[in-house]
């Protein structure tokens, strides 16, 4: 576990997958074709939590949708890159745009898209139920499942190694 903090320690960048690590992966349309997506507000408070420390957040998401767009606004993420068959080149855009360099940088993603940039990040994670083809390239595993809390306890993992969790957690005294 100390290699993971480690790790997390150096992370100025968390980019999340939105279908599957966001959400819980089900899409869901109505009779016209409007597609909606059900998003946990735990991990909206997390990654509100992480940004007031200073860490960025990204979006990568493979599908667009304008529910992920709304929402990335309600949490004020600046970063959405949607539509993105090759997750690399917005891996690469950001690497610019915040000058980091790769080890600054964590992903959270669930399945085969998520695979070339979870191979080049200082820290990759998959969510608990993520498909088995990339759990051998996850440096970390959360304990839940996307949609239903994993990215709050990425945003966590983040704030503990950092030594900021604590004081985000008394300032709600």
């Amino acid at each position: 576990m100390q290699e993971i903090l480690n790790r997390a320690a150096a992370v100025r960048l968390v980019i999340f997958d939105v279908d599957g690590v966001l959400t819980d992966g089900k899409l869901f349309f109505d009779d016209q074709g409007r597609e909606y997506k059900s998003f946990h507000a735990r991990d909206g408070h997390g990654i509100k939590l992480l940004r007031r420390t200073g860490v960025e957040v990204a979006v990568i998401s493979g599908r667009k949708a304008e529910s992920v767009g709304r929402r990335m606004a309600s949490l004020g993420i600046e970063h959405v890159y949607q539509g993105q068959e090759n997750k690399l080149a917005a891996l690469e855009d950001l690497c610019g745009r915040l000058g980091l360099r790769h080890e600054q940088i964590a992903h959270v993603g669930d399945d085969l898209l998520d695979l070339p940039l979870m191979r080049r990040v200082g820290l990759s994670v998959a969510v608990a139920d993520a498909h088995c083809s990339i759990l051998n390239y996850a440096h970390w595993r959360t304990t839940l499942r996307g949609g239903e809390g994993a990215a709050r306890e990425v945003c966590d993992l983040v704030m503990r190694a950092q030594g900021t969790l604590n004081g985000i957690i008394e300032s709600y005294f």
